[in-house]
């Protein structure tokens, strides 16, 4: 066996691979030959170097981190715009529901068309009505006053079913002539509405730290 054929079986066996070499063949040939054992020590330390040197991984704090961020940042976008278009339907609404009983009450409040109550009551309830349209026409313009009106809203509705229930059952009025007042639930549930998507609180996102950059 020539010291090549020793070399490669004693590199084979360092490598954790079959030599195909009996070990005592392979300590003897090395035992009595200075060229082999020479070649051996310095094959082990090598093998040992490499095993001990250190891997460089590349550090992902950064991108990870940038990664989140824009993720997080997406999400927000992504509510953002819903809320929009939730909003914007809103207003519409509210604002047609406005006008609607503007272009009811004007005409009583300047004509006082003649009916079951006098002139002047429907008078003044018509400016009431007009009082309350513009109040709505200024929450769907201006969305974030919209839950200032909320209460006085849900108050006016409260009361209109509770006294239209009342002069139901008594049979002071019919049913058909309380319908209107579905109006003002219609627009307490939208000023309810607007209110909670106008004014929900936008959570700012917590800071993402970037190593390296401050």
């Amino acid at each position: 066996m020539t010291c090549d054929d020793v070399r490669l079986a004693l590199s084979a066996r360092l490598d954790g691979e079959d030599p195909r070499v009996p070990a005592p063949t392979l300590d003897a040939h090395t035992a009595s030959c200075p060229g082999c054992r020479q070649w051996l020590a310095h094959a082990e330390r090598v093998t040992r170097l490499t095993r001990l040197q250190s891997v460089d991984v590349p550090d992902l704090t950064a991108p990870v981190l940038a990664a989140v961020a824009a993720d997080r940042a997406a999400g927000r976008r992504a509510a953002e715009a819903v809320a929009h278009g939730r909003r914007q339907v809103l207003r519409a609404a509210l604002a047609v529901a406005a006008v609607a009983q503007l272009a009811v009450a004007l005409p009583i409040l300047l004509a006082g068309p003649g009916g079951a109550l006098d002139p002047h009551t429907n008078r003044e309830m018509a400016s009431f009505d007009v009082a309350l349209s513009v109040g709505f026409v200024l929450a769907a313009v201006r969305p974030e006053r919209a839950r200032a009106f909320v209460p006085v809203a849900f108050v006016l509705a409260v009361c209109l079913a509770v006294t239209s229930a009342w002069d139901i059952a008594n049979s002071t009025t019919a049913l058909v002539h309380e319908v209107g007042h579905l109006a003002a639930v219609v627009q307490a549930g939208l000023l309810w509405a607007l209110g909670r998507v106008d004014g929900a609180p936008r959570r700012p996102l917590a800071p993402v730290v970037i190593p390296g950059r401050g």
